[in-house]
């Protein structure tokens, strides 16, 4: 996996976490809204945290909605040099808890 699209999916974001993971790659799930998404691990938006991550982490933006992120992911990305940043699409009000990879062929 090389290449990332702006926005991912619940159900890509838990794939690529899985494979990038088994790589050696930090995968965050970002809250920007401070508000956690039940039943996932997720970290608050701290810009000088996210930034002493190691180069090639790659940070999952969420808001409510997705909209946000998306439409800030130049901004992150700026911010974020070395980092990959990826908007989770349909964001916190989207996610299923019951969602497993598990469930998926």
């Amino acid at each position: 996996m090389t290449e990332f699209k702006d926005e991912w999916t619940q159900e890509e974001y838990l794939r690529a976490k899985n494979e990038l993971q088994k790589l050696g790659r930090q995968v965050l799930l970002v809250d920007t809204i401070a508000k956690e998404i039940e039943g996932t691990e997720t970290v608050l938006y701290n810009p000088y945290e996210l930034q002493e991550l190691p180069e090639g982490a790659v940070l999952v933006f969420y808001c409510d909605t997705g909209k946000e992120t998306k439409e800030r992911l130049e901004e992150f990305r700026h911010r974020f040099p070395g980092k990959v940043c990826v908007s989770l699409r349909g964001g916190r009000g989207y996610w299923r808890k019951t969602l497993r990879l598990e469930d998926r062929p």
